[in-house]
């Protein structure tokens, strides 16, 4: 299936643009450190979605959901760590990690699916 047509990487291209125009806000000496590490992980979300919808076989797509996956639960720690620091508010927190929790459980339904598909 074309990457263009999945929910979870349009959910994920949104959520990128509100981690830049959160991290745009930062203090100027987070721009090389926490912010650029944020903006990072949340690029990789839907660009593994992307490569893993191009590879030829359902084994080497799951893999790169796998690696999308991981980097839901690494942004979510580093919006844990905004966070406590005082970067991003206890109401902006709250939706940012229900819409990364959103993306991590249609990712899981996603490799679920390919998953089903091979053994049959």
């Amino acid at each position: 299936m074309p990457h263009k047509k999945l929910e979870a990487w349009k959910k994920s291209i949104d959520f990128v643009t509100d981690i830049y125009c959160i991290t745009k806000v930062f203090p100027k000496e987070e721009l090389f450190g926490l912010a650029q590490q944020m903006r990072r992980s949340a690029v990789s979300i839907p660009s593994n979605i992307a490569e893993g919808c191009s590879r030829k076989n359902d084994t080497e797509t799951v893999q790169f959901l796998y690696i999308a996956t991981a980097s839901t639960s690494e942004l979510e720690t580093q919006l844990i760590i905004a966070n406590k620091v005082g970067y991003i508010s206890d109401s902006e927190i709250e939706k940012l990690l229900t819409d990364i929790d959103e993306i991590k459980r249609i990712l899981v339904g996603l490799i679920k699916s390919y998953k089903n598909k091979s053994k049959n």
